[in-house]
């Protein structure tokens, strides 16, 4: 295995560039006159964002802009520029080393469009919550104005968008594959997932005169090459996971001359610009060379042509990168693009938790930029009295962006710097009442856990800790976060420690202990969770556990809520639409949640984010879980149409009349017609109120519209706030009839950068 260093140089190891000549801004500057209060003539780094500049650790800019202050780098901020013209970009002057580019905390796709592809008409991220203060594709736009604006400087891509986009990949707004955002945004290279440890190294190496195109030795970051250097051995990926025969079958009636056969026969494959260089290619029917280091192999993935025009093969690729995502023992990825090569260096080594506390340490003015005076920004209302505790998911859920981006290796801050971080909410955040809104992060019970061993660790090669079961060699063990909470709400000051992040329920079940300290202190009336289906065939796609681990649970928090003298309830959360999903499975669901009197809330189709492995299974039909087949039969069955979309969101919603008579045609074409009644055990009724079921069958219900609660009429808000839109969403809430009051609706809230969870 390759060199991974096991303590990686402290972020904070360099010397300053500045050393501590400017001293900390109370905002980093965003204009010429905020550079001439601070004394500077000049910013050595600007950074570019599609978000509104709040100084807060939950916001990207934020924390890598205070961080390289904290490095000796004047750092200014371009927030929301006006892309129609490069004047914006001229703002703050030509920065002395790069200018640095993210579309924000969303995917700027992601947060334009619904999972209909239809327009959103608000931002949360952007003051005043309204649309339209990005571009979409907004890393290329950005990066392409930069460059305009001064030509010479060098253009750093980072942040969730690219991290997504950072290799060829399917783009479910174009319905097509588009090569690597590196190429289009003409980036000099580009930083992917968390990317504090290559930021600091870069931005001191270009300090001291390279330039970024010749830093090729950081991980975590991608960039442009001619050829695989020389020393290198290419191992093909289909050594890795062989897709099966990636030729057409030969035609037998076709006409061939003897003479055309023995030239193929003895015709030998030409070298390959790899081999041409130097670099030691090993073909499909070669072993392995033994011992070759890690840190010398290269895995070469279909080419950009090749995976634009074959799905098989774009899965196959999927599944290819999955498996190199671990900082132990992942191998360097190249894809060709035309002449050119898109080289991925192994993911960054997460940070130690003395790392993190620092970087939550840093001088946070914990507000958004007083140029924004009283205008509402939605984004920093849902986080303002929260606080992240950790990063990285190893749950492998299929939907959701987390491995892609933030890795599967937990890291966790310390118990003293969460504390001061909300002490630091109670004496300096304005309105604060006492309610710490959320300890959590991208899984609320995922502190501290890890791997029992570290050597295990770096070795495994599994996509998920806890699917299909939780593997015996991860510690469960929940103590650290019970005594966190217990710490945390006993602060002078405080009143209410709620958690507010997903919670993975079959680590939660490991440890009673902590499900009743959950329910009996920090359930604000009721618990958001994600079963995601009932279903085991969209259940195996998802990697998700299945409904035992969920009954489990239930009967815990009812328990333990009934000891504590408290009506709380469980709000479940379930996927339209997922690849792997039939219309039976959702007729099941929605049996499901008819049987247990739940009405969902809020119905949102799945979304395709780029990279994810649920989206190479919708855009080919194919499950990169198991192996890549051509075989007819291997397909993964997949609601793409708009009506059976829009069939799947209406079995979520069957208590709708809207959607009745879509169902009952559906339930007719099924042959389950005997689920079309006026009894209890019915479905749906076969009598439609005056008014409803016209035109779109339940558009309207599918994306909003009202919820009922006790007979009355609710607003619903459509917008669901998240960092990476995992795909769906559809709160589930009881009801019944003489119901007098229900739970609280479940409210999505955005993440703090990271991306949503499963």
């Amino acid at each position: 295995m390759s060199a991974v260093p096991d303590f990686p140089p402290s972020l904070f190891a360099r010397k300053p560039y500045w050393a501590k000549r400017f001293g900390t801004a109370p905002f980093l500057p965003t204009t010429r006159e905020e550079m001439d209060d601070l004394g500077w003539d000049s910013c050595d780094i600007v950074l570019v964002t599609g978000d509104a500049y709040v100084d807060h650790p939950s916001f990207g800019m934020a924390i890598i802009g205070r961080l390289l202050e904290a490095q000796g780098f004047r750092v200014g901020i371009i927030a929301q520029p006006d892309w129609t013209s490069a004047e914006p970009f001229r703002a703050l002057g030509r920065p002395n080393l790069f200018f640095g580019v993210t579309a924000g905390n969303m995917d700027s796709m992601v947060n334009h469009y619904t999972a209909d592809r239809k327009i959103r008409s608000n931002d949360a991220y952007t003051p005043g919550d309204v649309h339209g203060h990005r571009p979409d594709r907004a890393v290329i736009v950005y990066a392409q104005r930069a460059r305009e604006a001064y030509k010479d400087v060098p253009v750093v891509a980072g942040g969730i968008e690219a991290s997504l986009r950072r290799i060829a990949h399917y783009d479910y707004w174009q319905d097509k594959v588009r090569r690597s955002v590196l190429l289009d945004a003409r980036a000099d290279i580009l930083l992917f997932g968390n990317a504090e440890r290559a930021l600091v190294e870069l931005a001191h190496r270009v300090a001291a005169g390279e330039h970024p195109r010749e830093i090729t030795d950081l991980r975590g970051t991608a960039f442009l090459r001619d050829a695989v250097p020389g020393g290198y051995v290419e191992l093909d990926s289909s050594e890795v996971d062989t897709p099966g025969p990636v030729d057409a079958n030969p035609d037998p009636y076709a006409m061939v001359s003897p003479s055309t056969c023995a030239e193929a026969e003895t015709k030998q494959e030409p070298k390959s610009a790899a081999e041409e260089s130097g670099a030691r290619v090993v073909r499909f029917h070669r072993d392995i060379p033994r011992g070759t280091p890690r840190d010398q192999t290269v895995i070469r993935i279909p080419a950009f042509e090749q995976v634009k025009g074959d799905s098989v093969l774009y899965a196959h690729a999927s599944r290819v990168l999955h498996l190199e995502t671990n900082p132990g023992n992942a191998r360097a990825i190249v894809q060709r693009h035309g002449d050119k090569e898109v080289w991925l260096n192994p993911p960054p080594i997460p940070l130690t938790t003395a790392e993190m506390d620092a970087v939550f340490d840093l001088p946070y003015a914990r507000a958004p930029h007083p140029s924004y005076g009283d205008a509402r920004i939605p984004a920093w209302e849902m986080i303002r009295f929260s606080v992240n505790i950790m990063r990285g998911c190893f749950g492998g859920c299929t939907f959701c962006s987390i491995t892609e981006h933030e890795g599967r290796i937990i890291q966790s801050r310390s118990e003293e710097s969460v504390l001061k971080e909300i002490e630091e909410i109670r004496d300096k955040v304005d309105g604060f009442t006492g309610v710490v809104s959320d300890l959590g992060g991208p899984t609320a019970n995922m502190y501290r856990l890890a791997c029992k061993d570290p050597e295990i660790e770096r070795n495994c090669r599994r996509l998920s800790c806890v699917y299909p079961g939780i593997c015996k060699n991860l510690d469960t063990d929940h103590t650290p976060l019970v005594n966190l909470y217990r710490k945390a709400r006993a602060l002078p000051g405080i009143k209410k420690i709620l958690i507010a992040s997903g919670l993975r329920y079959d680590l939660a079940v490991e440890s009673p202990e902590y499900v009743k300290e959950l329910v009996t202190h920090h359930v604000g009336g009721y618990l958001k969770i994600a079963p995601e289906h009932t279903e085991s065939g969209p259940l195996s796609r998802m990697m998700k556990p299945g409904m035992g681990a969920y009954d489990r649970f239930k009967a815990m928090f009812e328990k333990y809520s009934k000891q504590a003298g408290k009506e709380q309830y469980l709000i479940p959360y379930f996927i339209a639409a997922h690849p792997g999903t039939s219309d039976e499975d959702m007729l099941n669901l929605a049996l499901w949640l008819k049987r247990h009197n739940f009405r969902a809330d809020q119905v949102q189709a799945f979304l395709p984010s780029p990279m994810a492995l649920a989206t190479a299974m919708w855009h080919s039909g194919r499950d990169p879980l198991r192996g890549i087949k051509r075989k007819a039969g291997d397909r993964v069955p997949v609601a793409r149409g708009a009506r059976a979309r829009r069939l799947h969101k209406a079995f979520l919603r069957y208590h709708d009349p809207n959607n009745w008579p879509l169902l009952r045609d559906a339930l007719k074409r099924m042959g389950r017609a005997d689920l079309i009644g006026n009894g209890k055990h019915h479905l749906i009724p076969t009598w439609q109120p005056a008014g409803t079921g016209q035109g779109t069958g339940g558009a309207r219900a599918a994306t909003g519209g009202r919820v009922t609660r006790g007979g009355k009429a609710l607003k619903q808000r459509g917008q669901t706030f998240q960092t990476q839109h995992k795909g769906v969403e559809t709160a589930a809430r009881p009801a019944g009839p003489g119901q007098k009051k229900g739970p609280p609706r479940a409210k999505s809230r955005p993440g703090k950068r990271r991306v949503r969870r499963g």
